[in-house]
C-alpha cells in the first residue's frame, strides 16, 4: 500500500486508501463524439493529500467523507501539481459502497 505524500509524478501502479475531503462541482467534455464527464476530488490519508481526478461514474459512486481504494492508479502532474487517477487500467472501490466498474453498469453485490 503506498502513502499519498510518497506519490511520485508519472508514478503507476499506485495502490492507496483514503478519505473523499472534498469534491468540486463535474465538469462535461467531448471527445471522440462521447460525452464525459470529469471531476476533481482532494483524497487524505495520515500522511498527507492529493488531488484525485474522476471520470464518468466514478464522478456519482464518490462522495465526501467516503473511504475509497485505488488499485493500479496512476499520477501525473498538471500545473506542477500532482493528480492521481485510476485511470483507463485501474480500480476505484468506495470502502463502504460498491466498486466502480469501467464502461460496465455492473454493480459489486
Amino acid at each position: 500500500m503506498d502513502k499519498i505524500s510518497e506519490i511520485k509524478p508519472r508514478q503507476g501502479k499506485i495502490e492507496v486508501e483514503g478519505k473523499i475531503i472534498s469534491k468540486e462541482e463535474p465538469r462535461t467534455f467531448q471527445k471522440f463524439g462521447q460525452t464525459g464527464r470529469v471531476c476533481n476530488a482532494e483524497l487524505e490519508d495520515d500522511s498527507g493529500k492529493i488531488k484525485l481526478t474522476l471520470w464518468n461514474d466514478e464522478v456519482d459512486a464518490v462522495k465526501v467523507d467516503d473511504n475509497v481504494k485505488i488499485t493500479n492508479g496512476y499520477c501525473n502532474e498538471f500545473q506542477g501539481e500532482k493528480q492521481l487517477t485510476a485511470g483507463r487500467f485501474g480500480k476505484l472501490e468506495v470502502l463502504n459502497g460498491e466498486t466502480v466498474e469501467k464502461k460496465s453498469s455492473k454493480k459489486k453485490e
